[in-house]
């Protein structure tokens, strides 16, 4: 029997309360989301200093919504999983959640994200899971949508799974009829565990794709960032999630008018099932 989960039963199904309440608390798992959402913002290259809205297919739990608010950007989920998005209101994730099948197109008004990523969904659309699932009409219809709800400067960045050339062929045809520009960068393509394939597209037109990274090459690429290298450069600036940093987020959100729940004993502090 195939390992990869597409090939064992359709997201909806696969990805049922048991599997995504797994997924959400396995340290590995949480771990590998958060090195690829990072990355996927990276390759995002968003104007720095500005909060942006973004959209994230296939959000699942909402580990990377949890890493899109660390950059302090704002962000939409849309899942096909209701377990998922379940565990994610549990959470507490911060974003707004939308079941939704990606197959069957992005329902949200023309240029209204400034970018979008997906970790590990791509690859299950290649797959007829339905009688009347056509996976290149549906990646059409996917991409097209997509497109229309982007704003003419955005990038989405896709982290996925190809099960082989073909499979690259169909999703990158595709992705070109719906008016974008890009390609595949692959990371670390000499390494069997680390290896990962990014699609990158662009609305604007065509520009140079982002160099891959490579363990032969660290001196002229940009690392993964850990996240509290991340924090090390903003200086001046309480770690992110820490006590003190969400005090202060309250605070400003206070000044803004907005409903805050009041400080307590437990503010800042992990809870079981939460990251």
């Amino acid at each position: 029997m195939s390992r990869r989960p597409e090939h064992l039963a359709p997201p909806e199904l696969f990805y049922d309360e048991t599997e995504a309440r797994k997924y959400t608390q396995n340290s590995r798992m949480i771990d590998i989301q958060n090195q690829m959402c990072r990355r996927a913002i990276e390759l995002l290259l968003l104007p720095e200093n500005t909060t942006h809205l973004l959209l994230d297919i296939g959000c699942g739990s909402g580990l990377s919504g949890s890493v899109i608010k660390e950059y302090e950007h704002e962000w939409i989920g849309i899942d096909i999983s209701s377990a998922m998005l379940g565990v994610a209101l549990e959470r507490e994730v911060g974003g707004d959640l939308i079941l939704g099948d990606m197959g069957q197109g992005m329902p949200f008004k023309a240029g209204t994200f400034d970018g979008a990523i997906s970790i590990s969904a791509l690859q299950w659309l290649c797959n007829a899971d339905k009688n009347s699932h056509d996976p290149p009409k549906r990646l059409y219809k996917f991409f097209s949508t997509l497109f229309s709800c982007l704003s003419r400067s955005a990038r989405a960045v896709f982290q996925f799974y190809p099960e082989n050339s073909e499979q690259i062929e169909l999703i990158t045809t595709q992705a070109t009829k719906a008016g974008f520009y890009g390609g595949v960068v692959v990371d670390f393509p000499n390494s069997t565990k680390a290896k990962k394939y990014f699609l990158v597209l662009m609305t604007g037109g065509a520009t140079v794709l982002p160099r891959a990274l490579s363990v032969n090459e660290t001196d002229s690429v940009v690392p993964y960032a850990s996240r509290r290298e991340q924090m090390k450069k903003a200086k001046g600036k309480y770690l992110k999630n820490s006590k003190d940093w969400i005090i202060e987020k309250k605070e400003r959100r206070r000044k803004q008018g907005k409903k805050v729940s009041e400080d307590s004993k437990y503010t800042g502090r992990r809870r079981c099932g939460r990251f």
